[in-house]
């Protein structure tokens, strides 16, 4: 049993985000030491050449005695109620009067100067992170984006110090180690079946979801999906629906003969000047919308980044036409929610068209939500990967289907089948990590694939 010196903060994980959670800790002088349950965890050599000071345990937290500690900061990808961290997890700390396993989260919190605008959802949190930085730089103001997406959120303390604004995407993860946020404004976009083998059930997921609205000043909600909702005190809640507003809603509705993003009867922006299309991509709009107005943001800037949105890679991505058929790459496509979004919106005018690659690591979900809409637009499924069992099983009575081995056997077999006006899209509705380092990665073979077929097939790469 390895004592833990008295007064020392344990940083558990030493990945992205718990490396950054060292390095502003260094920042503050706080001593710490570093935990990893793995043996030898990748940059473990170039951490503790750069902190020569600094304790380092790999392996089980249980050899770990942890009654001296002063807090314990996990990553967000590890159960803040593992084994080795349970009993802590149910104390309080009396130097913070927070729980004695806390996120990287909370000691933003403590520390940050600006008001935070943040964003949380099943599906489509990154786009509406995006997009509202976009529309916070188009209005002037000097906000920084990060958190779940892209910069770790502790790091925009140190890049960003004169921000007039953060904006964050957060995870349930993350959200699950954050006592109190405070957020000026959060948004709960959606929620569907993910990260169950974390949370246990849907229940446990949805309340760490719902931590977003602790301390919140303002919220913006999907009118479709009672299940965002706020549950705790919210003083002022936008609501959003892909269907015409009610009251003071935002929604989408005709307004001169074009379908336009409004709010009420006040129209914004109409559909046919947007650089996307879909029914998920007016969905983030109206939200990034939502809260811009609920942060004080000018309204024609706003409507200006929604103009030159594009989109972001790895979702619902163009990659190349090829002899008529289009190849879309939504590798982001991680749970069932995010997959139906796609298909909703790709395949709903293909009627028989469809070409869907699906297949890794379901993490539990119930995948049978595809099953009626894949009925109506897909032609043929190739599934690959770990859960590709589990989702023949779902899909099996409702629509053609075939197991491959892996990606690239997909990918060859979806380039023999599809016909002049077929969509060959990646949407996995699973997680990567079976076969590839990250979704990231598994859209970077499928796209290089794909700009392959183009050069030597005549195909336009887009």
């Amino acid at each position: 049993m390895v004592r833990v010196a008295k007064g020392l903060t344990l940083v558990v994980g030493l990945g992205i985000s718990g490396r950054a959670i060292c390095r502003h800790l260094s920042r503050l002088n706080v001593p710490y030491m570093v935990a990893d349950t793995r043996a030898a965890p990748p940059g473990l050599e170039e951490f503790q050449t750069a902190h020569p000071d600094i304790e380092v345990h790999c392996g089980p937290l249980t050899l770990l005695d942890l009654y001296d500690v002063a807090e314990v900061v996990v990553s967000p990808g590890l159960d803040p109620r593992m084994p080795g961290l349970k009993e802590l997890a149910d104390q309080l700390n009396p130097r913070t009067g927070e729980p004695m396993v806390v996120g990287e989260i909370a000691l933003f919190v403590r520390a940050a100067k600006a008001p935070i605008a943040a964003i949380t959802g099943s599906n489509a949190k990154s786009t509406v992170t995006t997009l509202l930085g976009e529309m916070a730089a188009a209005a002037g103001i000097n906000a920084a984006v990060g958190g779940n997406l892209g910069t770790p959120a502790l790091d925009l303390l140190a890049s960003h110090p004169d921000a007039a604004l953060y904006i964050l995407e957060l995870s349930s993860f993350q959200l699950e180690t954050t006592p109190s946020l405070g957020a000026s404004c959060a948004a709960f976009l959606n929620l569907s079946e993910d990260h169950l083998d974390r949370h246990g059930d849907m229940h446990g997921y949805r309340v760490a979801k719902q931590r977003i609205f602790i301390g919140a000043e303002s919220a913006v909600v999907n009118a479709d999906d009672p299940l965002t909702w706020p549950e705790h005190p919210v003083e002022q809640v936008a609501y959003f629906t892909q269907a015409a507003p009610k009251g003071d809603q935002w929604g989408l509705a005709f307004h001169h003969d074009k379908l336009t993003l409004m709010q009420g009867s006040s129209p914004w922006l109409a559909i046919n000047e947007l650089k996307v299309a879909g029914q998920h991509n007016y969905m983030n709009a109206l939200a990034a919308l939502a809260m811009g107005q609920a942060l004080g943001f000018a309204a024609a800037p706003m409507c200006n980044a929604l103009r030159e949105f594009k989109g972001l890679e790895h979702r619902s991505e163009v990659i190349a036409h090829i002899n008529g058929v289009t190849w879309v790459n939504d590798t982001k496509g991680t749970n069932v929610g995010a997959t139906l979004a796609a298909i909703n919106g790709i395949g709903a005018t293909l009627e028989g068209r469809l070409i869907l690659l699906a297949g890794g690591v379901g993490k539990g979900a119930d995948f049978t939500p595809l099953a009626a809409p894949l009925s109506k637009c897909a032609r043929h499924v190739l599934l690959f990967g770990l859960d590709a069992p589990r989702l023949a099983d779902a899909l099996i009575e409702h629509v053609s289907i075939q197991q491959v081995e892996d990606l690239a056997q997909a990918m060859q077999t979806a380039f023999e089948l599809a016909q002049p006006g077929d969509c060959v899209l990646l949407s996995p509705a699973c997680a990567s990590l079976d076969q590839f380092a990250n979704y990231q990665q598994r859209g970077d073979v499928f796209r290089r694939w794909v700009q392959h077929q183009a050069s030597t097939s005549a195909g336009e790469v887009l």
